[in-house]
């Protein structure tokens, strides 16, 4: 019986290190047997999405990090975050699905875990 954990990151990318945290965590754990992962980025963090980031070198890149989640997990982007952030679908990384409020309480009610970041 598989365990199901949803990750709700609120902040940007980067400027502080929330998002990377979360996603190191996420990606630990969706590397586990038995562990089903689900990420929804609300707010600021629909830019760690965003595809194309450029980063200085040896510095994370949350877009690659995301990646990784994305071929294991699901992440949905809340639409509406996106629209008042100007982002388009075609602007993402492949994967990562514009979604909506309703989309976030299913997976929230489904979860057996929530960590919000």
């Amino acid at each position: 019986m598989s365990t199901s954990t949803l990750f709700i990151l609120n902040d940007a990318p980067y400027g502080n290190e929330r998002a990377y945290n979360a996603l190191r965590l996420a990606a630990a754990l969706v590397g586990k047997e038995d562990q089903q992962v689900r990420l929804f980025l609300i707010a600021d963090a629909v830019a760690c999405a965003k595809a194309g980031q450029k980063v200085p070198e040896g510095y994370y890149n949350v877009q690659l990090m995301l990646g990784k989640l994305i071929r294991k997990g699901e992440v949905g982007l809340c639409g509406t975050c996106m629209d008042a952030r100007g982002l388009t679908q075609a602007e993402m990384t492949e994967g990562a699905m514009r979604s909506t409020l309703a989309q976030l309480a299913d997976w929230t009610a489904q979860a057996d875990k929530v960590l919000v970041f």
